[in-house]
């Protein structure tokens, strides 16, 4: 006998037997990415971030560190998918370095950084000879050093470029004293100082009372340090990073972003 299936019963066997297929298409989209930030604040930013992820498919998994050199030689060893700490100046020097194959994909937010200080009360009140902390690092240290000259202080050689130290110091009229400290001390040690330059984020965690304490800070227009996600040459093009650089694009992650740093730090997209 030759049985004849009805059209809605062929419809249902034919979507028992697709059935599988869209599991394994389903799975196959799921992608676990592994995200280098710094710890602190940023870890609740990312949460949120990760609920949108999650819409579209990619669970993150939030890897912190709290040193800054630590996030770009996991990314090029492969043991982060991305890392999103750092601006243009700091990778340039770490690629600089060590011949890191890292490339920007997308911008998060900026933090600029300040001039504090718990002694004086403006830029004008520094005294001659005022003794001035600074990161250490490379790329902090130069953006230290420029916004000193924005601010009047210091003229730096021209040929300095992005990363100046204090031997590109060609004129300090108030014979300011610059002292390189790590960038998770120098907040710590504003008190002994007469003011400091410190990134948002470790003012924050010194304790700095940002608006009460800050007496100089860097302007956002033309500022090449905004911050950005970085992954591997490799994965510049990968179909994962239009979505994860969505999932941080979201209203919602912009007013965290205002909200959890109270205005210092802002969305750049």
């Amino acid at each position: 006998m030759i049985s004849v299936l009805s059209q809605p019963r062929r419809a249902f066997l034919g979507l028992l037997a697709t059935a599988p297929l869209l599991r394994v298409a389903r799975a196959a989209e799921q992608k676990t990415l592994r995200i280098g930030i710094m710890s602190g604040e940023d870890e609740d930013i990312w949460r949120l971030i990760a609920t949108h992820a999650a819409q579209a498919g990619l669970t993150l998994k939030i890897v912190t560190f709290s040193d800054y050199n630590a996030p770009d030689e996991a990314l090029a060893e492969h043991e982060l998918d991305a890392n999103a700490f750092q601006h243009g100046p700091f990778l340039e020097a770490q690629k600089a370095a060590h011949g890191y194959g890292i490339v920007p994909v997308g911008n998060t937010y900026f933090s600029p950084i300040g001039l504090y200080s718990t002694r004086w009360p403006s830029v004008a009140a520094l005294p001659k000879g005022a003794v001035i902390g600074v990161p250490n690092d490379p790329s902090n240290e130069g953006r230290a050093l420029r916004l000193l000259e924005a601010l009047g202080l210091i003229k730096l050689a021209p040929s300095a470029g992005l990363l100046p130290t204090a031997l590109d110091i060609t004129d300090n009229p108030r014979d300011l004293s610059v002292k390189e400290l790590d960038a998770g001390i120098v907040g710590r040690t504003l008190p002994d100082l007469d003011a400091a330059i410190v990134n948002t984020n470790w003012a924050f965690k010194s304790g700095i009372q940002i608006d009460k304490q800050r007496i100089g800070q860097e302007a956002l227009a033309n500022n090449p340090y905004v911050n950005f996600v970085a992954v591997n040459e490799a994965d510049a093009r990968a179909p994962w990073v239009a979505p994860l650089m969505n999932a941080i694009r979201q209203p919602d992650v912009r007013q965290a972003v205002v909200d959890i740093y109270h205005g210092a730090i802002v969305p750049a997209w």
